[in-house]
């Protein structure tokens, strides 16, 4: 099991901060800098700009020190039997400087960890280390869609434009509508969208209306033709035929499948 020793979320320095550990902290140390740095690992140092983090291992010698003030970080120690088996297997980089794709993720996650950290009840060591093994496989997941390096730029806009495409099924966008908010070609964007979700944006698109679709026949007596239309279809005929097509049954045998 995975155990959370200590953890400090947009934890902010207003006096700075050194930290100087020749010999390692003596367990896994999770910074990530909100605020640039100077951090000293490998014998190197480096100034490291904000929305960098980095995953010590117990015993390696590192320094790192504020570059502004205030100097904000998120960060926590963590230990655990075969936790280094564990990392190997998700392929996590450890001792390594890494720009984030997703500052938000990191945030958010360590935010849950604290909260769960705070917990007091029979089952906190449980979700404390379902939290940390979650966090490790969402940011290794993240670094390889995000691969090759120059695609972590476009991340957060395309995820951004992704939950919008299944907030607002409704809305009749093409392609080429969405490469132009970013300001992309169609071709280009098309490219980025499959790298980075393993799926191309017009699959999405029919997922979300289909989806919204679902949604609708199980809790809504809205007719076919209503839904239809609800999703961004510009006639019942097309949603229909769409509907079957990926779901495997039409609209109507959907909505009544539990009556037969």
């Amino acid at each position: 099991m995975l155990k959370l020793f200590s953890c400090g979320y947009h934890t902010i320095h207003h006096e700075g901060i050194v930290r100087n550990r020749p010999n390692g902290s003596g367990n896994y140390t999770f910074v990530f800098f909100n605020s640039r740095a100077e951090v000293k690992l490998h014998e190197n140092t480096t100034i490291v700009p904000k929305n960098t983090f980095v995953f010590f291992q117990p015993q390696t010698p590192h320094y790192y020190r504020e570059l502004e003030s205030p100097f904000i970080n998120d960060w926590f120690h963590c230990n655990g039997y075969d936790f280094h088996k564990f990392l190997l297997n998700i392929n996590f980089p450890l001792d390594t400087l890494i720009d984030a794709s997703d500052p938000l993720l990191i945030s958010r996650c360590i935010m849950e960890l604290q909260n769960s950290y705070r917990l007091d009840g029979t089952l906190r060591e449980h979700i404390i280390d379902c939290d940390l093994r979650s966090f490790f496989m969402k940011l290794s997941d993240l670094r390889e869609r995000t691969a090759p390096h120059q695609l972590n730029r476009y991340y957060i806009q395309f995820t951004e434009l992704r939950n919008d495409l299944y907030r607002y099924s409704h809305k009749k966008l093409s392609v080429k509508e969405l490469a132009l908010q970013l300001n992309l070609s169609k071709s280009y964007f098309q490219h980025i969208y499959k790298e980075l979700f393993g799926c191309s944006v017009m699959t999405d698109i029919i997922n979300a209306r289909l989806e919204h679709a679902r949604y609708l026949l199980d809790h809504s007596a809205l007719s076919v033709t209503q839904i239809a239309n609800s999703c961004g279809y510009e006639n019942d005929t097309h949603f229909m035929r769409q509907f079957k097509k990926f779901v495997g049954v039409s609209p109507r045998k959907y909505r009544f499948r539990s009556e037969t």
